[in-house]
């Protein structure tokens, strides 16, 4: 199969490879970007090729305004990455993310697209579940800035910095928009393995409420829970990649045939 070489703002640094098996489209979480996904590559059997996500409003896309709706994001970027899913491809979305990649899947089903060798969803409540706390994403900015605090996502360092927030601010209220307004439409279940990663001290999203994809696939479902609160996608890298490369390697396979 012809393997594309154009290029696009959504990628951050894509670079094809003629070993890859099947491509990871990796969705950021709210205030995230690629960069959070950086040493994700070597971290990665070469089979698999780890594609970074790049939304607007962030990096390389710092001049563009951020999405304020998971839809606008998902139809966007169904859009963006569909010349890029010429092999096997799997999504994988953390908290936000796991929503953009969700919808993502349904707007491929839809539109009698590809589909995804499996969905990751990270640190996230199954799609159809309500929000737990109220929304934060227009709160004063001190108040805000607790409640990012608080989820423990944000180096110290960066919430000191006025200067750096002030640039910042926006983009997060933004994301946080996006995901607390984020709402379900009821739909058939996806023709794909869904597999759903937990922290074990997430408040945001604990083992029932991650357990909950289950009702979101007619096929194989897998629950993995790690040590580590929202982001334990980070503090629990190297299980988390771990766990990742063993489903992802049995799902280039099977591709293969």
């Amino acid at each position: 199969m012809k393997t594309t070489t154009q290029q696009t703002p959504w990628l951050a640094r894509f670079r094809p490879s003629a070993q890859a098996r099947l491509r990871l489209f990796c969705f950021p979480y709210a205030g995230g970007g690629a960069l959070a996904f950086r040493a994700w590559p070597a971290a990665m059997p070469a089979e698999i090729e780890v594609c970074p996500v790049q939304l607007p409003g962030r990096e390389g896309r710092l001049s563009e305004p951020a999405l304020t709706r998971v839809a606008a994001v998902a139809e966007e970027a169904a859009d963006a990455l569909l010349p890029y899913m010429d092999k096997p491809f799997a999504f994988f979305g953390h908290s936000m993310g796991a929503f953009v990649a969700f919808e993502v899947t349904r707007l491929l089903r839809q539109r009698g697209g590809p589909r995804p060798a499996r969905l990751v969803a990270s640190g996230c409540r199954a799609p159809h579940l309500p929000r737990k706390r109220p929304t934060t994403y227009d709160m004063p900015a001190d108040a805000f800035l607790a409640e990012l605090r608080r989820l423990n996502g944000t180096p110290s360092e960066a919430l000191d910095d006025p200067e750096l927030m002030r640039v910042m601010l926006p983009l997060l209220r933004a994301d946080f928009e996006a995901s607390e307004t984020y709402e379900y439409a009821p739909g058939a279940p996806l023709d794909c393995p869904v597999t759903a990663f937990g922290g074990l001290e997430d408040p945001e999203a604990g083992r029932a409420d991650v357990r909950a994809w289950c009702g979101h696939t007619a096929d194989a479902f897998t629950l993995k829970m790690f040590p580590g609160d929202h982001f334990f996608l980070h503090a629990s890298q190297a299980p988390v990649l771990a766990a990742l490369s063993v489903q992802l390697r049995q799902d280039a396979r099977a591709a293969a045939g």
